[in-house]
């Protein structure tokens, strides 16, 4: 397990207490995503806020995974196109899933099984594949990972 932290291009979020890491190319769409999981858990009465957009520093111990913010981009959220806002934020949280967002047509109608993100040696997060265009995203993944949780023993 790495103790040493790396930093990575990727967008980290919790809500409640289930910490999201976002991660694909520049450009893909982690951001975005990130954002509209935490509106549409808001709508849902869920507690959310920002760890770090962009830059995101990592480190593994004992099986957590654990995600913090370089101070200089506290609470601030690029949303591509539109500009950098504002949203309520933490200094570091524990993470559960990684995320990637796909395109619809590219993507192949199912995933590979238990697929997980290697981060470090000996230390990986479940992979989850939600479509960009998804009109309720954060809905689709807390289908996938009550499923993923339940039948997969995750």
């Amino acid at each position: 397990m790495s103790v040493d932290p790396t930093n990575l291009h990727a967008t980290a979020i919790v809500i409640g207490k289930t910490g999201l890491l976002f991660v694909g190319p520049s450009g893909s769409g982690k951001s975005e995503m990130a954002f509209s999981f935490m509106t549409e858990a808001e709508r849902c009465g869920l507690e959310t806020a920002l760890v770090a957009d962009d830059q995101v520093f990592i480190a593994c111990k004992d099986g957590v995974t654990t995600a913090w913010r370089p101070e200089a981009i506290a609470g601030l959220l690029e949303l591509r196109g539109s500009g950098i806002i504002s949203v309520k934020s933490v200094a570091k949280a524990d993470m559960h899933y990684a995320i990637t967002s796909v395109p619809s047509p590219e993507s192949p109608r199912l995933p590979p099984e238990r697929e997980r993100l290697e981060l470090s040696p000996g230390a990986s997060l479940p992979l989850l594949r939600i479509a960009r265009d998804s009109i309720m995203p954060y809905g689709k993944f807390a289908a996938l990972a009550q499923n993923l949780f339940i039948t997969k023993g995750m």
